[in-house]
């Protein structure tokens, strides 16, 4: 099993070796039945955690709550008008405050160098709900949503299609690295991932027996893919004018019925969600008055499918990161 983790900061997934992120994922099927089957695990009862939010979010907020009320903790939920972090308090200062009143902090918002700062300087542990570099809580349950579909990792041949520079696309190609699972970015050539991190992940794949693939081309990089899996095209932060660009150039990488033809019989689909299947979301609304698109990074008939797994992996996020608290706190 993992090392002992107490006291450990979760900020992105380089910082773990593959033992630890196995025995993050053991703990969270262990939580995920004791969920299911009602059986009370109030084993942090007494403590005090506190969730920073620069960005919002439906899924991350709900699983750090539920997850801590779970383990029997107190939480503290403060959006962007709710602290002075940055504007009349310091990153370090405001670690140190936190840190003497709570036993761990979650911040999710824009810069890698904040979460790091936080770690620094909070004396507690803290983890990363989402920067602009990294998502590593959505990578456990990830990989905990194809285990449960197929019994194993190794050997699986993962796709991620479009933008493959981003927090999501950049986290998935480390974890797949870790768990000897065979990566493959299929976007065009102007989205690839950074070269050195590409570099990194290869040497960690490399001692894992797995591979990690660039493509632009669509058709090679979903045949035989035993997962397929996309994010919104336009992250949250960029500015809205990007979307012409990026529809330009992600059209093409669009994950549909042609696209899950191509690949195993028995491919699921994932997304971190939100996503833009349909019209029935403001922004959907919008794109398609501006553009004419029904739908974005994937087709309604794939999200709405059986090969669909994102509820699934939605409900894990909290199973994984009730583990994640667990592991660092207990």
């Amino acid at each position: 099993m993992g090392k002992n983790l107490r006291g450990k900061n979760f900020l992105k997934l380089i910082d773990f070796t593959s033992e630890d992120i196995r025995y993050l994922l053991e703990l969270s099927k262990d939580f995920k039945s004791m969920k299911r089957a009602g059986v009370p695990h109030k084993y942090l009862e007494g403590k005090n955690i506190v969730l920073l939010f620069e960005k919002t979010s439906t899924r991350t907020r709900c699983s750090f709550e539920v997850a801590g009320n779970d383990l029997g903790m107190g939480v503290t939920y403060l959006d962007p008008a709710g602290s002075q972090m940055g504007h009349k308090e310091s990153i370090p200062d405001t670690a140190r405050v936190l840190g003497r009143m709570y036993d761990g902090i979650e911040y999710r918002g824009f810069s890698q160098e904040t979460v790091e700062e936080l770690g620094k300087y909070a004396g507690v542990p803290v983890w990363n709900g989402l920067t602009d570099e990294w998502h590593p809580t959505q990578m456990l349950a990830d990989m905990l949503t194809i285990e449960e579909h197929f019994g194993y990792l190794k050997g699986l041949k993962f796709v991620y299609m479009g933008d493959a520079r981003n927090n999501v696309a950049n986290s998935l190609m480390i974890v797949c690295a870790k768990m000897g699972v065979n990566f493959v970015a299929c976007a065009p050539e102007e989205l690839f991932p950074e070269e050195n991190l590409v570099s990194m992940a290869k040497e960690i794949a490399a001692e894992n027996h797995c591979t990690v693939t660039l493509t632009s081309d669509p058709k090679e990089g979903t045949k035989d893919a035993d997962v397929l899996y996309t994010d919104i095209w336009v992250s949250m932060g960029e500015p809205a004018e990007i979307w012409e660009q990026r529809i330009a150039l992600l059209k093409d990488y669009q994950i549909n019925k042609e696209a899950m033809e191509n690949a195993n019989q028995e491919a699921i689909f994932l997304h971190c969600l939100p996503s833009f299947h349909d019209l029935k979301t403001k922004v959907g609304k919008e794109i398609y008055e501006k553009f004419g698109l029904e739908e974005m990074e994937v087709s309604d008939e794939v999200f709405e499918s059986r090969q669909s797994l994102v509820f699934d992996q939605a409900e894990n996020r909290m199973h994984t990161i009730k583990a994640i608290m667990y592991a660092t706190l207990c």
